[in-house]
């Protein structure tokens, strides 16, 4: 008789991953996450973070978290509607606010919670969702915790999204359109000028989770809405903590009457213990950071455009990307994996992204430049990629 501890099933799917060749063992940074570091034991050059503006190791973040450990210790101690919800936890919300030019902000304890909990909130049976079809999968899970029935449109096409509320207006009470402010796999920005028109000629609300567009669009970071002034029109606005702020945690930004409902049905902040003091201590350093200078947005955007223009030259095809994200196409899955893992062993790290991440046939390596690299850097990484192109016959 086989034994259930063994996990058979389980086995034979690992058997199953290693057979598709897609198997992979967690890659070790030694050291923090910095635009050099040491991978897996190796020195590379780090294209591959979501540490846009290099905060992730800020003597100013690292000061203000100790500063805060000494005084409020390392745990919240339980969630936020017992005794988890310290002083600093409201003046966090507070200054996220002010920055994002918004009402109120409410902070869940990562993005993906902020979907997971927001989502399935707002929205109830006899409600429908509507979500871009290359929407993150955090949104994709918040929409299946959701009783609200859904539907997709195609990838920032607005003539489908008008046909999509046109033909369903009058059968739901609320219909709620989600879209990412920007696309992760391949750095594009939403519509959301359109977007916001066509839900406000519908009587229909917004929900934007901008993820990738924290802390690098719009004013010093204020992110998409900033980007295209359409404060107050965007019912549901989510940000992260953990990209272009260097932390951990996500908010939901908008009106009170947002904030004061997910204080009561918000099932991540209910159910979950509150953010640590320390990374709060740090993520107010971080805002209060970007509040009193453009210097590190700047650097960020001038470094990107850069590294595009590098890249591009040696005739790569690096999409449609709009923001620092630069996805570099190579096509085949096989091929995508081989580039990314000889472009390692040069010394550049750019993780490989194949399907079903993205659509079959668009494998790609995702280069995501920082405020943090040097241009000596980068172009460093740009003759890796210049060899192992070469190497492999690519242009």
């Amino acid at each position: 008789m086989s034994n259930v501890h063994e996990l058979q099933f389980l086995k034979e799917k690992i058997q199953e991953l290693k057979d598709q060749g897609v198997y992979r063992k967690l890659p070790v940074l030694e050291g923090a996450n910095e635009a050099e570091v040491i991978l897996n034991g190796k020195k590379v050059i780090n294209l591959s973070s979501n540490n846009y503006l290099g905060f992730a190791n800020h003597p100013r973040l690292k000061k203000a978290a100790v500063e805060v450990v000494d005084k409020y210790g390392v745990g919240a101690g339980a969630v936020r509607t017992i005794i988890g919800n310290m002083d600093i936890h409201e003046e966090m919300e507070k200054l996220l606010a002010e920055f994002k030019r918004e009402e109120a902000v409410m902070v869940f304890q990562s993005g993906f919670n902020c979907n997971a909990g927001t989502i399935q909130a707002v929205t109830e049976k006899g409600d429908l969702i509507v979500s871009d079809e290359l929407n993150h999968a955090s949104i994709i899970d918040g929409a299946r915790l959701s009783r609200a029935d859904k539907t997709v449109f195609k990838h920032a096409n607005m003539n489908h999204l008008e046909e999509v509320l046109k033909e369903n207006r009058d059968k739901y009470r609320n219909i709620l359109i989600i879209t990412d402010g920007v696309f992760s796999m391949d750095g594009d920005i939403a519509p959301l000028p359109d977007i916001v028109n066509l839900a406000e000629k519908y009587n229909a609300m917004t929900y934007v989770d901008d993820a990738h567009g924290s802390g690098v669009l719009g004013e010093s970071g204020r992110g998409t809405i900033d980007h295209f002034g359409l404060h107050g029109r965007v019912d549901f606005t989510i940000g992260t903590l953990s990209k272009a702020i260097g932390v951990i945690g996500g908010y939901v930004a908008g009106s009170h009457t947002m904030k004061d409902w997910l204080s009561h049905r918000g099932r991540p902040l209910l159910f979950s213990t509150s953010l640590p003091p320390a990374t709060v201590g740090a993520i107010m350093e971080a805002v209060k950071l970007l509040m009193s200078t453009t210097e590190y947005t700047d650097r960020l955007w001038d470094n990107a455009k850069y590294f595009k223009e590098k890249i591009s030259k040696l005739g790569y095809n690096i999409g449609n990307s709009g923001t620092p994200i630069t996805p570099v196409i190579i096509g085949e899955e096989g091929k995508t994996m081989e580039f990314s893992k000889k472009l390692f062993d040069h010394g550049v790290f750019a993780s490989g992204i194949v399907f079903p991440t993205v659509p079959k046939g668009t494998g790609r390596v995702r280069c995501m430049v920082t405020a943090a690299h040097t241009k000596e850097q980068l172009d460093r990484a740009v003759d890796i990629f210049k060899t192992v192109g070469e190497e492999m016959k690519l242009f």
